[in-house]
This record gives C-alpha cells, structure tokens and sequence, in this order.
C-alpha cells in the first residue's frame, strides 16, 4: 500500500482536537514546531484493486462489529463534524439518554475494501476492546451499518498532549515525571497483554478533564505472541525505532524507544533528531546520530533517556519493572488511583491559555464544515467526498508535521 499517493504535496500529521487523534488536517507550514517537518515517503507497494458497490454492500464484517442501525435522533445527537479521517469522517455525537459525548469514527465499508485495511480495522477493535486501563482512551462502542462502520470513543475536550508542548515549548522534569509514569503504566499494561501500540506520540496522547493521560489511536497496533516480531514499517517517522525504520524484526521494545524521543521533546522542546525526506534517509540519521543528552537535564533523566534511546533493542529499557527502578523515579508511585488523585496544574493553566484553541486546531478553521450533511452520508454507498462536494474541495491533507507510514516490507506479516 502506498503511504502517500503520488501527487499529494507533502508529509500527512493527523490533528487531535480532543477526540481521536487520526485525521489528516490542513496544517498551514508557518505553525507548529519547526523541528518536526518531514517530507512525504512514497513507496511503490501494488495497490488492491476497488471493490464493486455491491461487494462492498454485501460485505460483513462480523463478528468484531455487531450489525444494528444508526442510532436516530431521539438518542444520538450529532452535534458537528469534527474532521476527516484517513478513510472516513469524525463526528462529535451527544447520547441524549445517558447525556454524554463521544467521538464517533466513521469508515466507509467501500473505501476499507478499496484501501485493503480490513484486517487493520477488524484488529483495532479486537485490541481496544481488552484494554482497561485508567490512562488508556476507551472504547465505548463499535457497530456496523449496511455501507459503514462505527467506532465510538470518549471525547476528550482537554485535547491532546501535543496542544500543550505547543503553547509551553518545554516543560520541567518535574511535569514530565509524572507523564512519563502514567504513560509507561499504560506501555506496561498493553505489553503484558502481548500488544505493541507502535504509534507512541504526543498526538496520541490525549488527557482528561483534570490532565491525566490517556493513550489512544490503536489504528497501527497489532497482538503478538510470546517471542513474535513484527515487520511492518509503521508509526509517524520521529518517533520510530531504527529496528523498525530498518523493516524489522522488532517487538515491543520499539514502543520505550518511542517514549524516549517523547520525554526528550516534552524536556528539551525539540526532537533528539529532525526528520528526514523518507524512512531510509531517516535510518541513517538514527543510525548515526549519537544521541548525547544535554546536560541541562538531571543525571538521573540523562540515565533514563540513554537506556530508553539504545539503539540496540535487547539493551534497550524494555519493561515497566526496569522503568519504575529507575532514580528518575524515586518517590514516584505508579499507582494509577494515586497518581489521578491530583489534577495536572500546568494542564488545567495551559487549557485556559488564550491560544489554546488556535494551537489545538493548528490553523484548521471548522466553519467550512458548516454544510456537513451526516444524513447523505449515512444514506449512500459512496465515500464522504463524494457525497459532500464540500468536503471533496477542501485541502485536508496538505504539507504538514510528521509522517505516519504504513506498508509492507515482507511476505512475513499480513496485518500491517
């Protein structure tokens, strides 16, 4: 599959308005953070051929997504369109009975067969529906129509962690320390159950009402079994491992590599390493850069970035009970009912920030959603683009932050 079609103009990032955080958006090039452009990565893997209407009417994709309609009016309040997906739009929907908002991601059964991501699709759901864990986005509900999927989450209007860099450019060790422990509690928990996330970013990472973290977007993650690799490269190309840049094999010490790069960046207020044209290009910058941390950070934090940005994976900080024994740590509880009794106060002060809604939108203004139509979309078989000639003009996937990659290097595994 390619990772970008030839044409498109530039790098894809996906934007977290606070809900899920797998959009592309419009990203004009004079926001963001300088340090994490990247180009686009072309890679000329065959594509699946489109399926027929009909197949794609046909299809069912059970029994990961129970088949029921739509929920109408009378429960389910759809209060706006909040971005396009990689294959389909988000909607911010109200549940008028149990008066609450979710994020509902909704996919075209016709563009999940045309781009060959059904077995992706069928594995998100899978993962998402074992994890229960308190800093960990969950998932309320998924379903499926005749034409469409539905996957329902919590809406997280604290948006995501990336929002906050944005507006502080640094955060102190002391803030960090608690992310970092609520997040290796939640690397911990998955690969105990055998999952690797493999998309371990600030964009990712969305945060409650009182700032705890909440992991989310299992859009990349897959299950492996005990001693299983992976081979896919996969992720958002600043945060991968070289193990992965590199085609594999790789396992879950991939995901600690990744948590390294995030608590230098939230530390230092840029990457360890600017992003290249394409993965290939970018391996050799990991390959050789030395990773020397600066000596602004505390000893113990330069301790626990070089183990968890060892090149070599079986040297490499791969585990929770290694991570917690760190001194970075001391008098740290990773304790989750502990650790969410306190709000984040640098959250809820930066959530009242003047430019928090321009830094969360990242120049995306929603008013051109305005004639949204879920009506039209939810009655027809094409995709949201077609339906909505509004939509088909827009320019949501322009030059843009960070590059998410997606394909497949070898024979060896089938799920991407």
């Amino acid at each position: 599959m390619n990772v970008v079609e030839r044409g498109r103009p530039a790098a894809q990032r996906r934007l977290s308005l606070g809900f899920l955080s797998n959009m592309g958006v419009s990203i004009p090039p004079s926001l963001g953070h300088s340090a994490v452009f990247s180009q686009p990565v072309v890679l000329d893997v065959p594509k699946p051929l489109p399926p027929s209407e009909d197949s794609a009417q046909s299809c069912v994709f059970l029994p990961e997504f129970q088949q029921r309609r739509f929920p109408g009016q009378d429960c389910f309040q759809i209060q706006g369109f909040m971005a396009k997906g990689s294959y389909g739009p988000i909607l911010k929907v109200r549940d008028i009975i149990k008066e609450r908002t979710y994020a509902v991601k909704m996919l075209p059964k016709s563009e999940i067969l045309k781009h060959g991501v059904l077995e992706q699709s069928k594995e998100e759901v899978i993962i998402q529906r074992q994890l229960k864990h308190p800093f960990i986005h969950n998932l309320q509900d998924c379903w499926q129509t005749q034409r469409h999927l539905f996957i329902m989450c919590d809406y997280c209007a604290a948006g995501d962690l990336y929002t906050y860099w944005l507006l502080k450019g640094r955060f102190a060790e002391e803030e960090v320390r608690l992310f970092a422990a609520e997040l290796g509690g939640a690397l911990g928990y998955l690969h105990d159950l055998g999952i690797i996330h493999r998309d371990v970013k600030m964009e990712n990472i969305l945060l409650s009402d009182q700032g705890h973290l909440r992991l989310s977007d299992f859009g990349l993650s897959r299950r492996l079994k005990r001693g299983g690799r992976a081979f896919t490269i996969c992720g958002t190309i600043q945060y991968m491992a070289p193990e992965v840049l590199s085609g594999g094999p790789y396992s879950h010490a991939a995901d600690w590599w990744s948590l390294g790069v995030l608590l230098f960046s939230l530390v230092k207020g840029e990457f360890p390493v600017p992003s290249e044209a394409n993965h290939i290009a970018m391996l050799k910058k990991v390959k050789h850069f030395p990773y020397i941390i600066p000596n602004i950070f505390s000893p113990s934090l330069i301790i626990l970035l070089t183990e968890l940005l060892c090149k070599d994976p079986a040297n490499r900080l791969r585990n929770l009970d290694s991570f917690k024994m760190q001194a970075f740590f001391r008098g740290t509880s990773f304790d989750s009912l502990i650790l969410q009794k306190t709000p984040v106060e640098v959250i809820l002060e930066l959530r009242n920030h003047p430019d928090w809604a321009a830094k969360a939108t990242r120049g995306l203004t929603l008013d051109c959603f305005d004639s949204f139509d879920c009506d039209k979309i939810l009655s027809s078989p094409a995709s949201p683009t077609e339906t909505c000639p509004s939509l088909a003009n827009m320019d949501l996937q322009p030059p843009s932050l960070q590059t998410r990659l997606r394909t497949e290097v070898t024979g060896n595994e089938k799920l991407s």
